[in-house]
């Protein structure tokens, strides 16, 4: 099994914020392999990492970083591989991450999700892949449709909930 989405964190620090991109992979049974890697103590491997990337089969790149949030852009900036970023809150409330991820320069985009977003990085990946996916596409609509019935469920049970001024 090749992974088709590379998960890249600044630290293993980010993992339990990380790891809901990748159950999120998991249960959508898409291939993806997960490393540390750091653009500022791994300047090397990084560049390594992201100009060998689509050679090795990978289709989209998420990555994460806090603080000094250097890493998205600097792995977007060497590859033409859709990049994801998930802006860490390690300082600031993760605001400077994410003004960081958010503002790169003009031809080296980087798609941003909120601040500790990882589940929602994860849905875009999947997103991305479906194009063309058909199998895969319908297996993202019964996500979603989950989604709503959650909502709908949770609507039913507030329905239930008296109070003496509630009015529905």
């Amino acid at each position: 099994m090749k992974p088709v989405v590379s998960i890249i964190m600044g630290s293993t620090s980010d993992l339990p914020i990380m790891e809901k991109a990748a159950k999120f992979l998991d249960e959508m049974e898409i291939p993806f392999e997960i490393q540390a890697l750091s653009a500022h103590r791994t300047p090397a491997e990084v560049e390594a990492f992201a100009k060998g990337a689509k050679d090795r089969g990978i289709k989209v790149i998420i990555a994460a970083a806090g603080m000094a949030a250097h890493l998205c852009g600097v792995i977007a900036s060497m590859t033409t591989l859709p990049v994801i970023g998930v802006p860490i809150n390690a300082s600031l409330d993760g605001m400077d991450a994410l003004l960081a991820i958010v503002q790169m320069p003009p031809g080296i985009p980087v798609a941003t999700v909120g601040i500790n977003g990882a589940l929602n990085a994860g849905i875009l990946a999947v997103q991305m892949l479906t194009v063309g996916d058909e199998a895969l596409q319908q297996k993202l609509e019964v996500y979603k449709e989950e989604l709503k019935k959650k909502i709908v469920k949770a609507n039913a049970e507030l329905a239930e909930i008296s109070y003496k001024y509630k009015t529905n």
